[in-house]
């Protein structure tokens, strides 16, 4: 169906709606499904509605910010409507911890929390690890956004993507509330780009059993000159709330396609002014497309009242073709690229299983985890490239060349691409979390046993590569809690991170790697952190500081060799606060303080120096206002800010400071009957042109070019 056919078939439903009663002029929303214990229960919100009173803390399951001995917070599906967010990027725009940022020589949606990366597809879906959609999640197929600040492979397992030592997201799946939901949304993007949504559940058997329906589809040329995108997205989510047993099963199928995608820039020296925010300078025979379909089962069942096992399984097939061409920029604009094409396709398998058990020995409470997981990845690749001798152009006055013949450095058959890689990552852990003097001293303490397999194979043959890897590592973990009344909670961690091994690429900045395919040893990351949250009932805050190491890789383009043996440490201080001090006010945001440094590296002239990306100050505000005078009418205004980042190794260039604020308005009311709520947004209020980001992948300084001055008008109604 195409997106037109869709956008005609929801004004009808809007116009042919049955109307409903609605209080006050607000939006009606589902009800907040909690199934006491389950280990997929959705915590209730906070007041304000922005975010959740808890979330998804690894092997444990749900648990509140209070008893939580780390950071972390659960961004709600009513902020992600109410800010007519595209994808979880966009909801990830409100941390104060996390900058955006683009993949490595693609376009993948890559977040930086703490300073170091993870990808889109090191996120767990409903706790499971390599299941969701690379390079992009749309926002439709996700109920909450799920934050951890710091390291997880004790709580969750190593990422298998190779990321996740700064934080971990999870995205928790859509569920049918208790009252039958039929919403119908109609939007447009700006330029010709149009938006239509459809989210309906019910529940049955005397609501034991629900289903929730999500599709959505973007079509047109935005704001972004030339810029085509197009999206389908479906999701289904089916569960089962039981007395002793809890089931949930979901299915999502995503298809994301880019003409002319706006590429990142690598700057050959200074950083060239930016550009236009609207403007292109990508190439109009480029394109990206991927397709993914994944899927989650998790069930629960509680032998006793004190024991409860649960098991989940999920997978995902994923088919990707590229064709790109990222440039280098000189400091006057000039432009020189090469053309990059390659295919991907990806099979993974993922399960997790585990058991636990409450019991008491005389003063002191203990809940006993067990758990097992393995997540199985199989990936065919090919690329091509044309002569790496480049075309010319210019950043402020692009120039359209022929598409070059892709056949300079070629690794296997586009069209049918080899088997490249196998990984399997296993674990098991152990943890006993400790209750005592009444519940106000809470101390975890666990480790988890971790192996992993990772085989590269070459890309014309197939055949197997040397300097495989097949290791094991133990990641300990230390937490402790102290809630010296029931507003305040101090809390302690020491955690670990633990990398798989990195394959060296084919090509790193247009330098043929030596040893392509060889695979790294695993790095294994050590975090520090003390904090203090306050609940007031109405307003919450976090005040923590922390230290990050982690081991890295190190390219000599003298050797040309990829290796291992370097070292970064990040510390910093975050504060965030949430919740609604008045009636009708609410707050969202915070700061973020950090003090970056090379500690380790072969190269002498490095050490000592900030890493390339992470800026000293990060700083959030949103702010929304209910106008007393107009029921329903609710102003809101952002502020994101972004300090200095350096743009080399050698700290001799740096990317400005940038400041965007965005402005909403929505209003809910009745016409005819039916309750219907009209959003209007625009993001980067001033249009301001500037850099955002530089890099995200280790050793690499590409830049992403903010976007321009964009509104997003929608209408939904709910029947």
């Amino acid at each position: 169906m195409t997106l037109r056919s869709l956008l005609l078939l929801s004004a009808a439903g809007l116009l042919q709606a049955a109307p409903v009663l609605a209080q006050d002029g607000v939006e009606t929303e589902l009800d907040e499904v909690i199934v006491t214990g389950s280990q997929v229960r959705q915590a209730p919100a906070y007041e304000g509605g922005q975010v959740a009173t808890g979330g998804r803390v690894g092997m444990f399951g749900s648990q509140d910010v209070m008893d939580t001995p780390f950071t972390m917070t659960s961004y709600t599906g009513e902020l992600a409507r109410n800010q007519q967010a595209r994808s979880v990027a966009d909801v990830l725009q409100n941390d104060p911890a996390v900058r955006v940022s683009k993949g490595f020589g693609n376009f993948q949606e890559l977040y930086v929390i703490r300073g170091f990366p993870v990808f889109s597809d090191d996120m767990t879906y409903n706790g499971l690890y390599g299941v969701l959609p690379r390079q992009f999640v749309a926002s439709e197929l996700v109920e909450r956004v799920e934050v951890f600040h710091g390291a997880t492979a004790f709580l969750n397992g190593a990422a298998p993507g190779g990321s996740g030592v700064g934080g971990a997201f999870n995205l928790t799946p859509k569920r049918a509330g208790d009252a039958p939901l039929n919403r119908l949304t109609l939007g447009w993007d700006g330029g010709d780009a149009l938006y239509a949504a459809g989210d309906f559940s019910r529940r049955f058997d005397d609501d034991a059993w629900g289903v929730r329906l999500n599709v959505a589809a973007r079509d047109g040329e935005g704001v972004v000159d030339r810029e085509q995108r197009e999206l389908q997205v479906l999701g289904l989510g089916l569960d089962r709330r039981g007395d002793r047993a809890r089931f949930s099963a979901d299915l999502g199928w995503q298809n994301h396609h880019i003409d002319a995608a706006r590429p990142s820039v690598t700057p050959s020296g200074a950083v060239p002014a930016p550009p236009a925010a609207d403007g292109n300078f990508a190439q109009p025979w480029t394109f990206t497309d991927e397709e993914q379909l994944f899927g989650v089962a998790r069930g629960k069942f509680d032998l006793t009242d004190d024991v409860t096992v649960w098991a989940a399984f999920g997978g995902r097939s994923g088919q990707e073709a590229n064709v790109l061409a990222n440039p280098t920029a000189a400091a006057d604009g000039t432009l020189s690229a090469y053309r990059f094409d390659n295919a991907r396709e990806d099979t993974v398998w993922s399960g997790d299983l585990g058991v636990r058990a409450d019991l008491t020995t005389g003063a002191v409470g203990h809940r006993l985890v067990a758990s097992a997981s393995q997540v199985q990845l199989k990936s065919a690749n090919a690329y091509a490239f044309s002569s790496f001798a480049g075309f010319p152009s210019d950043l402020y006055n692009p120039v359209a060349v022929a598409p070059p013949a892709a056949d300079f450095f070629v690794g296997g058959d586009l069209n049918a691409p080899l088997i490249t890689e196998r990984s399997i990552a296993s674990s098991v852990a152990l943890a006993d979390q400790l209750s005592l003097v009444d519940g106000r001293v809470l101390v975890t303490v666990g480790a988890r046993y971790q192996e992993i397999e990772t085989r590269s194979y070459d890309y014309n043959t197939g055949a197997l590569l040397p300097g495989h890897y097949e290791g094991d590592a133990l990641t300990p973990a230390l937490a402790v809690v102290y809630k010296p009344s029931d507003r305040i909670s101090v809390y302690a961690n020491y955690a670990e991170a633990l990398i798989p091994g990195k394959t060296a690429p084919g090509v790193i900045n247009g330098v043929i790697v030596e040893n392509d395919g060889e695979v790294l040893d695993p790095f294994r990351g050590e975090q520090v952190e003390a904090g203090v949250k306050y609940d007031g009932g109405s307003v919450g805050a976090t005040l923590n500081a922390f230290r990050i190491t982690l081991p890295g890789e190190y390219f000599d383009e003298t050797t040309r060799i990829y290796s291992a043996g370097g070292e970064q440490r990040n510390q910093g201080v975050e504060v965030s606060v949430y919740g609604q001090p008045v009636e009708g006010l609410r707050l969202l945001g915070g700061l973020t303080l950090m003090d970056a440094e090379v500690t380790r590296t072969p190269d002498v002239d490095l050490r000592g120096k900030a890493p390339i990306g992470v800026p000293e100050v990060q700083a959030n505000l949103n702010v929304e206002w209910d106008v007393p005078a107009v029921g329903g009418l609710t102003l809101e205004g952002r502020a994101v800010h972004t300090g200095t980042q350096q743009v080399d190794g050698l700290n001799t260039v740096e990317l400005d400071a940038w400041t965007r604020f965005d402005a909403g308005v929505r209003y809910a009311f009745e016409a005819g009957g039916r309750p219907l709520t009209l959003r209007a947004r625009v993001e980067n209020l001033a249009d301001e042109d500037q850099w955002v980001a530089v890099g995200g992948y280790p050793g690499s300084n590409y830049l992403t070019l903010g976007a321009p001055r964009t509104v997003r008008v929608s209408i939904s109604a709910d029947f």
